[in-house]
């Protein structure tokens, strides 16, 4: 190359792909690859939407003031202390941005969201993943791996793409030992799925090292709108102000997201929804003899005896139109990833694997 050079961290990553969502020759297909909510927006965020179309000429407010207002009176927090951003991602990538670098390390469990290992990369982070138990994010291991070049800490809880979480006590426990200059986040993008549960809010609330994420990506539907927002200490909220572009969230996703906000059964709902059928279908696939890890998130994980397995399963459900996720890149090379999606969407599921597990000899049953 005689050209200009990128630095070298460019290399070291794989660009994010998202969930599929066409299949070769198939006009209707269900996609429950990327755990999107199962009933898309409310009507009310489609009706903003379009009503926010009209003033598309005008560039959108800065300080997304009355966004973070809207997200302030919904979950009882100080706008001040609220960042939205274009998607939770934006925000996570500004954070590794603010607080990582060359020379600095970021510890992740080892199943943990890839962002967080692909934006450190591309920061120069050297990252290090701790290992789990069950598939569960481990404290103790987290905490054994911590170094005088320690910088962040990254928690999704619940998990993708393992949908298991760690109780406010561990939470609690793991940031009481942190040093007071590493950052805790608590990346709680399926939040809303889990009832009494508020995100890592109270260790916000509690300290000046923890910050939390949300989105309006899965419950609320809006993953086309590209929304989701922080919370964080003040000096925290500063800095992220200061690195993020100046009108990073467009009129049209703030408007939907104030009108999925103000719907006052649409999280309630949505969440037993997503209990009542979480629970069903994971029973089913049980039934049939399959292994699935438990889950609190709007999806479950479905273990397979051999790769091998896990890719035939998903090819069969590809020739029945239904496309999930196999999660090989997170090193679960074994799994399937499902996202719970409607009542029938969830009954085709489970009948199609019931009838793949039929086609197997009994020595390759699976469990």
């Amino acid at each position: 190359m005689t050209g200009p050079k990128p630095r070298p961290e460019i290399f070291s990553v794989h660009s994010y792909v998202g969930g599929e969502s066409k299949l070769p020759g198939v006009n209707r297909v269900i996609k429950l690859s990327s755990n999107e909510g199962a009933f898309g927006p409310p009507p009310s965020a489609i009706a903003a939407l379009a009503e926010a179309g009209k003033h598309m000429h005008r560039y959108p407010d800065g300080g997304m003031t009355a966004l973070r207002n809207a997200i302030g009176k919904t979950h009882g927090l100080a706008p001040a202390q609220i960042v939205c951003g274009n998607g939770s991602d934006e925000i996570l990538q500004l954070l590794i941005q603010a607080y990582g670098g060359p020379g600095t390390e970021l510890i992740m469990s080892a199943h943990g969201f890839s962002i967080y290992e692909i934006a450190g990369k591309l920061a120069g982070c050297r990252i290090r993943k701790a290992p789990e138990k069950k598939l569960t994010t481990d404290v103790d291991a987290i905490l054994a791996l911590l170094t005088p070049a320690t910088r962040m800490v990254f928690i999704a809880n619940p998990n993708n793409p393992t949908g298991t979480m760690i109780s406010d006590a561990e939470l609690q426990r793991l940031r009481a030992n942190l040093p007071p200059d590493v950052l805790l986040v608590i990346d709680a993008a399926y939040a809303e799925y889990v009832e009494n549960y508020d995100g890592g809010i109270g260790l916000v609330d509690t300290g000046d090292n923890t910050v939390m994420t949300r989105t309006f990506s899965k419950i609320y539907g809006l993953g086309g709108a590209r929304l989701g927002w922080g919370y964080a200490p003040l000096p925290i909220v500063d800095v992220l102000n200061r690195l993020r572009g100046p009108f990073n969230v467009s009129t049209a996703a703030a408007a939907a997201g104030m009108a999925a906000l103000a719907d006052p059964n649409w999280v309630t709902e949505g969440r037993a929804h997503n209990t009542r059928a979480r629970t069903k279908l994971a029973a089913q696939l049980t039934a049939a003899g399959l292994k699935i890890h438990p889950s609190e998130a709007n999806f479950l994980l479905v273990e397979y005896q051999t790769p091998e397995r896990a890719v035939a399963a998903d090819q069969y459900l590809r020739s029945r139109g239904v496309i999930v996720r196999n999660v090989k890149s997170y090193g679960l090379p074994n799994c399937l990833r499902i996202t719970i999606g409607t009542h029938d969407e969830c009954d085709l599921i489970a009948e199609s694997l019931s009838a793949f597990q039929k086609l197997a000899e009994p020595a390759l049953a699976d469990g």
